[in-house]
């Protein structure tokens, strides 16, 4: 049968793929599709892939990674947005997608509802509970402030402030509109509070954020999560004056506290410097006034007191007296103690008369003398006894007594060593005999004379005799005493004689007078 051949053309795949392809940007080109964000997906890449869709289809969309660090807002599901893009293919999935260049919400009802979403999700978290609000400083030193520094705000803040009363004000320049409002809003907060205290920049007591009114898009950036967590997180009160008194972001939820303008905020955080000296200068008249009034009512109690007081000389009369008194008696007691001493003296010189310190010298010498005499018969009493003793014992200790003593004593250790060296021979030529009759029956009773006469002892791996064949496992390691050494062998387990074989036997290694214990050969 013949093969039909056929006019159509044909395609790779790579060329039908890259045709459709083509075909399909040239007819649709860029576009505007409005629909609701579905699936997002952010790789490591940092492209971002979605899902743009409807109640009847689903279109995929790609975000190239310099496009989507530019956008406005930043997708998120169920978002209603218009992406502006082109249509094209992706032909390694046979699949069409659109490549997004541009996002925005679609209308101001979609980001109500995406500001309504988060505002849920950050409550939620207790970002805006009362109990993180700080009280704001009542005289600040330094405020810092966080808003563009050409616009009106600025110099608003700085004008009433300055009317109200002069103080150091830092500003920390951001774009308060765009793209990047929301990332430079936050690091101004972050940064301010990084301000080291005590160094050579002051660190604010007090963060005012502040932008002027606008159209909801126009404040969005004051609407990111990033703003409202480093609003919370800072640890220097903070007031937001972000729009009009109508408008409200989530910045104004975060902060301590919300002022209506940025003119507001200015009021809020400072006092006015005259109302402050006038209250000062009431409180001093006060205070002064107060002070008077104190001085002449402590007068007055003083005066009261002291009119209450008995003179001095009523206070002195009763103890004068009593020295008057004192000193009449004082003299006669002199007197009278004088006379006193002088009478104890002369009684006590009376008994210390020199005839009588005579006499008591007399006495204790002619005492002295009779125990001098006593002392000295003693002691040649003593001394004659001690010459007598000794005598007696030097006459027992002449050299001819300890001579024939020693000589005495020299025979009879000759005897005794004599006697000594008979009973060791006797005892030594009997215990000869002993071991000797010991020998002569470990001999006759030691296997070593069975195994000259042609037995052998077998033991197994632990050097134990094995007594049966049936204590013998096939393949054992054995060892088999004979009368001039060991030989190593393994147990085959068979009983008939092996086959004869031509080849020369190999001799048993033979280990040579190892020594073996004396037991017995059953």
């Amino acid at each position: 049968m013949s093969e039909t051949k056929s006019n159509v053309a044909e395609f790779s795949v790579s060329e039908i793929s890259f045709s459709i392809k083509k075909t399909m940007e040239d007819t649709f080109g860029y576009v505007r599709v409005r629909g609701e964000l579905g699936r997002i997906s952010r790789p490591g890449s940092g492209h971002i892939y979605l899902d743009l869709k409807d109640d009847r289809a689903v279109l995929s969309g790609v975000i190239w990674r310099g496009v989507a660090s530019k956008l406005k807002i930043q997708p998120e599901q169920g978002l209603e947005v218009i992406a502006t893009g082109k249509i094209t293919t992706f032909p390694g999935q046979s699949k069409y997608q659109m490549v997004i260049d541009a996002l925005e919400p679609a209308g101001a009802g979609a980001l109500m509802a995406l500001l309504e979403e988060r505002k849920k999700k950050l409550a939620a978290e207790g970002l805006f509970a009362p109990e993180r609000k700080k009280i704001l400083p009542h005289l600040p030193k330094v405020i810092g402030v966080v808003t563009s520094p050409s616009g009106a705000v600025i110099r608003d803040i700085l004008h009433r402030i300055s009317d109200r009363f002069p103080l150091h004000v830092l500003v920390w320049p951001v774009r308060v509109q765009g793209e990047t409002c929301g990332a430079e809003v936050a690091n101004g907060i972050r940064g301010f509070n990084a301000i080291a205290p005590g160094g050579p920049m002051p660190r604010p007591d007090l963060l005012i954020v502040a932008r002027g009114g606008g159209s909801i898009e126009d404040l969005w950036g004051f609407n990111e999560e990033a703003v409202v967590r480093a609003a919370a997180d800072s640890d220097i009160p903070l007031i937001s004056a972000v729009g009009h008194e109508t408008d409200w972001t989530l910045i104004d939820l975060a902060a301590d506290v919300r002022a209506p303008t940025p003119t507001g905020a200015a009021e809020i955080a400072v006092p006015v410097k005259a109302d402050l000296m006038a209250m000062t200068d009431d409180l001093s008249r006060r205070l002064l006034s107060g002070l008077n009034r104190l001085v002449a009512s402590r007068r007055t109690e003083l005066r009261a007191a002291g009119a209450a007081l008995p003179a001095p000389r009523d206070l002195l009369a009763l103890p004068r007296q009593r020295f008057d008194t004192a000193a009449t008696g004082l003299e006669r007691g002199l007197i009278v103690n004088t006379r006193h001493h002088r009478s104890a003296y002369q009684n006590a010189a009376a008994r210390h008369a020199p005839y009588l310190l005579t006499r008591l010298l007399s006495q204790a010498g002619d005492q002295l003398t009779r125990e001098s005499e006593r002392q000295h018969r003693a002691l040649r009493t003593s001394f004659s006894q001690k010459r007598q003793g000794f005598e007696a014992l030097a006459a027992r200790l002449t050299p001819g007594r300890l001579t024939q003593q020693i000589s005495v004593n020299s025979e009879r250790l000759t005897g005794l060593g004599g006697r000594l060296d008979r009973a060791y021979g006797a005892k030594l030529g009997h215990e000869r005999e002993k071991l000797r009759g010991l020998g002569s029956l470990l001999q006759s009773l030691s296997y070593k004379d069975v195994l000259a006469r042609g037995y052998a002892v077998v033991r197994d791996d632990k050097d134990q005799p094995l007594r049966s064949t049936a204590d013998i496992a096939s393949g054992a390691a054995l060892s088999i005493e004979l009368a001039d050494g060991r030989i190593d062998a393994i147990a085959t387990g068979e009983s008939a004689a092996p086959a004869p074989s031509k080849a020369k036997p190999k001799r048993p290694t033979v280990q040579k007078d190892k020594p073996a214990d004396q037991g017995s050969l059953f």
